[in-house]
């Protein structure tokens, strides 16, 4: 055992050292493979999930007792530099390196859903801002037309008109008694414009969350729908962390001003925004509406699980039946409990 304080391994790609504390060498290899771009590329990317070189684990097994030290190359000043030649080929290794992690990263399919429902929430909200300026926009001018049970038609006739008149006789009501202007009309047909197309970019959008959701939590798809399953695997980081989530923190998730509110001395929230979007807990009386976010939640986390472990995926007579029972439920409570 070589003597001289604390024995260490230092390491880098190329080979590796056995240095006691005085920084004298004991042993060392060198890698005596063939060093292209390719394989200097796959040696970084096992160091960078924190592996060691074959060089390094030979050491380790010759020296039982010395310390790997993967970072100690670093601040060791005699440690051999790189030549001119093999300075660009580790250059273009770590470009590559580079690649194969961009590529990777498109296999993720939790961060694929993550930039999916982001993107579809944002455009979501940028096309109710821009729909709801063009409908009012619009009723100034055609005052007859029903913003209410014409607002899908309104953007569509003014897009495909050359005039107001014109988007006035396709929505079936009189003509404006003060037409707006050529460059004010150019300026609503160009949002209408936007607006049909935001539209259809959302829809594009939004079926693709759902096709990934599908394949990916079938269960929880199933029993929430694809693009609510979609949001919370998003909201919990990932299918995994969704699937060791205990139900509870499942319940409240998307419930972020309430919880904060909740921490200042609030009471605590019943439910998160996904599963208040769900018919079951928004149209259920409020006095049950915490009863049934629970059982939805207790069984969404069992169908995360079922998801992510690889267990038989529900089908329609398994969520029938689990909505069956949320009826039950509404049976069950059919009047608010009594104040004491």
């Amino acid at each position: 055992m070589p003597v001289g304080g604390v024995v260490k391994i230092h390491f880098d790609w190329r080979l590796a050292r056995v240095l006691d504390g005085e920084g004298n060498i004991h042993d060392e290899l060198y890698w005596d493979g063939r060093m292209t771009q390719t394989s200097i590329a796959e040696r970084l990317r096992k160091m960078q999930l924190g592996r060691k070189t074959p060089e390094a684990m030979t050491l380790a097994e010759r020296f039982p007792d010395a310390i790997v030290d993967p970072l100690g190359n670093l601040s060791d000043n005699n440690w051999p530099e790189q030549g001119p030649d093999l300075q660009l080929l580790f250059l273009s290794a770590t470009e590559k390196l580079a690649k194969m992690g961009v590529a990777d990263s498109s296999g993720d399919i939790d961060r694929r859903l993550d930039m999916l429902v982001s993107s579809a929430t944002e455009l979501r909200s940028s096309w109710n801002t821009a729909e709801s300026r063009c409908v009012e926009w619009a009723g100034l001018f055609i005052t007859e037309a029903d913003l209410d049970s014409q607002r899908g038609e309104i953007p569509a006739s003014i897009s495909d008109s050359t005039e107001i008149s014109e988007a006035a006789e396709k929505l079936g009501v009189a003509k404006p008694k003060h037409p707006p202007s050529k460059s004010e009309w150019e300026a609503l047909r160009s949002l209408s414009s936007n607006v049909i197309e935001a539209s259809k970019l959302l829809n594009m959008q939004e079926g693709a969350i759902r096709d990934l959701a599908v394949s990916y939590v079938p269960s929880l798809s199933a029993l929430l729908g694809p693009i609510s399953a979609a949001k919370m695997v998003t909201l919990a980081g990932s299918r995994e962390r969704l699937a060791r989530m205990p139900s509870g923190s499942l319940q409240v998730l998307g419930a972020h001003a309430a919880m904060a509110a909740h921490r200042r001395g609030a009471p605590p929230p019943k439910h998160g925004a996904i599963l208040f979007s769900l018919p079951q807990v928004s149209r259920s009386p409020r006095w049950i509406r915490g009863k049934v976010a629970r059982f939805i939640a207790g069984k969404a986390s069992i169908a995360s699980r079922i998801d992510h472990f690889g267990g038989e995926p529900w089908d329609e007579k398994k969520v029938e039946e689990i909505y069956s029972e949320i009826e039950a439920i509404r049976e069950k409570f059919p009047r608010p409990p009594k104040r004491r």
